[in-house]
């Protein structure tokens, strides 16, 4: 897909699935600023991808640092037209009765509030622009119970109707909102999850999980107007349709 001269937001892009798009949008075209915490990280990968890239440290938990970021983005690209909410996390993986609640609060603010805070830094900027695209990345945690992951459960399936209501209150005013749920994909988390040793994704073979790279195809893909029928709802990259439309099968 061409995204020349689109202006790309990722949050989460120090690894994994924010690496991939990152990557993936600028080698389509695009210029993108790579938000995350590993300030390190996201240097080294903006500095091999060119000028078209920066990167802005950022914890999504803190809506002045998103709104900051947001910012940032406009300072350097002039504008913004698809933001993406991948920051997430997992950890510590715990049954209710264990769990730590700051912990688990921690979990709710980076998968949730973070989603949120993201929209609403973004969309002032897109509704003045005319439009713009918001994606985040979904689960389908979102709509089925896992043991021991009550916090990601929650907050992915709170994200996802975050992802309905922007949809239902801006659709109409030119913003695009949709998910995606990719399954399971190899990533640290996923090595993460293996670790924990509890539910049935830990015990998955690591040949499982699909590459980062095929959720960032996907998101590229999101940004089009063949992903329109699936507006304010979830993409499942699980499923054979959807990996046709994408080019993966």
């Amino acid at each position: 897909m061409d995204m020349t001269d689109k202006v790309v937001l990722i949050t989460g892009a120090s690894r994994g699935i924010g690496e991939a798009a990152a990557r993936g949008f600028a080698a389509a075209g695009a210029k993108v600023a790579l938000a995350a915490r590993g300030k390190d990280r996201i240097a080294s990968i903006a500095g091999e991808i060119g000028s078209s890239a920066m990167a802005i440290p950022c914890d999504v938990s803190r809506f002045w640092e998103i709104e900051a970021a947001v910012g940032a983005t406009l300072a350097e690209f002039g504008r913004l037209d698809v933001l993406i909410g991948n920051a997430g996390a997992i950890e510590p993986i715990s049954r209710m009765a264990e769990a730590d609640p700051d912990d688990w609060g921690k979990v709710i603010d980076i998968n949730l509030k973070g989603v949120f805070y993201g929209m609403r830094a973004a969309l002032p900027v897109m509704l003045e622009q005319g439009g713009g695209t918001v994606l985040t990345v979904s689960s389908g945690a979102a709509y089925a119970p896992v043991e021991a992951w009550s916090h990601y459960c929650s907050s992915k399936a709170g994200a996802a109707m975050l992802t309905r209501s922007l949809h239902k209150e801006y659709g109409d005013l030119g913003i695009r909102a949709m998910g995606l749920s990719p399954g399971t994909v190899a990533t640290e988390m996923q090595r993460e999850i293996k670790a924990s040793g509890i539910n049935p994704v830990s015990q998955l073979d690591w040949s499982d999980h699909i590459p980062p790279e095929w959720p960032a195809r996907a998101l590229m893909w999101m940004c089009g107007a063949e992903a329109d029928p699936w507006l304010g709802e979830d993409v499942n990259l699980r499923e054979d349709e959807i990996r046709r439309s994408v080019g993966l099968i």
